[in-house]
């Protein structure tokens, strides 16, 4: 299997399957949550203008496997230093092989190149593989872990891209409060 890693914008045919793929995954897994789960997908899926996930401080990237969009993802600026992943995803068949892991990987790698020394970023609460992605990966969960995820809602992971392992530098992006349904 060889995948091909195309930098491109979110505008961009190849990116729709990913786009529209979210949104029900968004839709499916919140509905018992959110009583207007489509209507809440598709306003999170159009919360944010194609041009943050843009050079020179977004990029978003897609992942084809025989002509077909199989993952991707994006970052766009957080604050001067800080990368904020979104819209991780891979196609269900190519799930648990890794995939999602290397979209993080060139992520970072182009977060770096663009002068960020960390990432953030938030999944939610019904989503445990991203949350053991994210951990596996070496993010720091920036909120109470004693606290059940639902309370949270939304979990947020930092991780300082310069030295992983270290946590001090995060210690901005930490969440005192539950970020509960809002």
């Amino acid at each position: 299997m060889t995948y091909e890693i195309i930098d491109t914008t979110l505008l961009d045919p190849v990116a729709r399957p990913l786009l529209d793929a979210l949104e029900i995954e968004y839709a499916t897994r919140y509905r018992e949550f959110r009583p207007d789960s489509s209507a809440s997908a598709s306003e999170e899926m159009a919360r944010y203008p194609a041009e943050l996930f843009a050079p020179p401080e977004g990029a978003f990237i897609v992942v084809v496997l025989d002509g077909k969009t199989v993952g991707g993802g994006a970052f766009k600026r957080y604050d001067a230093t800080t990368a904020e992943l979104k819209r991780i995803w891979t196609h269900a068949s190519q799930r648990r092989q890794g995939l999602a892991r290397r979209v993080v990987q060139e992520l970072e790698a182009r977060a770096l190149r663009q002068g960020y020394r960390r990432v953030y970023l938030t999944t939610g609460f019904k989503q445990p593989e991203a949350t053991e992605l994210y951990l596996n990966a070496g993010y720091e969960p920036l909120f109470d872990r004693s606290i059940a995820p639902e309370v949270h809602f939304r979990l947020p992971f930092g991780k300082d891209l310069l030295e992983p392992g270290r946590t001090d530098s995060l210690e901005d992006l930490i969440q005192h409060e539950p970020l509960g349904v809002r």
